[in-house]
């Protein structure tokens, strides 16, 4: 029932025109495959992309490989004021909500 609740408001988030951070290193975005119109900031390099991302003024929904770095980058930017983040989990499995919108 809790995961049904988060895969509507990444939904919901996502017809707002949110924007899918996809925090996998560089080399897993390109050859692994990645969600169309994301963007990849390595979970490295989100603290010197917070003001970007703060920036963008839309929902962020976080993903990765695994659904382990979601929650410490959302800790992260919810520590620096971004208030509308939403947990993607694994990138895999927002792609097929995405294709389902």
């Amino acid at each position: 029932m809790l995961n049904l609740l988060f895969r509507n408001k990444v939904k919901e988030a996502l017809r707002k025109g949110a924007v899918i951070i996809d925090v996998r290193p560089a080399y897993a975005f390109d050859q692994d495959g990645r969600i169309p119109d994301s963007l990849n900031i390595p979970v490295d390099r989100i603290p010197i992309n917070i003001e970007r991302i703060r920036s963008m003024n839309i929902p962020v929904v976080i993903c990765c490989a695994f659904g382990n770095d979601c929650a410490s980058v959302i800790s992260l930017l919810k520590e620096k004021g971004i208030k509308e983040i939403y947990n993607g989990g694994r990138w895999q499995s927002l792609l097929k909500v995405v294709n389902r919108l």
